[in-house]
């Protein structure tokens, strides 16, 4: 009986150790960031994947409201752009890398108030898909921006206003 108690005992002290350095911590990289693509910037030279959200691939071609084609990707990169460069920092939260080594980023724009030393804080991912330049990646999310997504599909907001084909199922039509 001591032995079993023992045993067990020292599986519950293994246990607890483990899961306790299996915690991930979350860190936080800021600075001047620069655009990839819609989903994706660099602060530092280090590469971050917006967290959550899913942009049109940089050659994606989407149908606009009159049933013309446009390149949404490149609409889509060029929205973020004006995030990153309106802001004087972008400071971005993360625990994880995903599978190419990026960091996997939750990231405010911090822009600053005209003739103010005050600024204001944007949330980019949540923006992106508010704006109709991204979805919600759905399988990664954990539905954190499904409002964000059905507000701007509902007010027929940049891609909203057409047709396209998600991101991820272009992916795998075209890639």
């Amino acid at each position: 009986m001591k032995k079993q108690s023992l045993i067990l005992f020292s599986l519950i002290i293994l246990f607890f150790f483990t899961n306790l350095s299996l915690s991930k911590e979350e860190k936080i990289i800021s600075g001047k960031a620069l655009v990839v693509d819609g989903d994706t910037i660099k602060i530092n030279k280090i590469s971050i994947r917006l967290y959550g959200i899913d942009a049109p691939e940089k050659n994606q071609i989407c149908i606009g409201l009159s049933g013309e084609a446009y390149n949404c990707g490149l609409y889509s990169t060029r929205f973020l752009k004006t995030f990153i460069n309106n802001s004087i920092r972008v400071e971005c939260s993360y625990t994880d890398l995903d599978r190419y080594g990026r960091i996997i980023g939750k990231c405010i724009s911090h822009t600053k108030i005209e003739n103010s030393n005050e600024t204001v804080p944007f949330d980019i991912n949540y923006q992106m898909v508010r704006n109709g330049r991204a979805v919600e990646y759905k399988r990664y999310s954990k539905g954190e921006y499904s409002e964000a997504e059905e507000l701007a599909k509902k007010e027929k907001k940049g891609i909203w206003k057409g047709k396209f084909d998600r991101p991820e199922k272009w992916r795998r039509k075209y890639k």
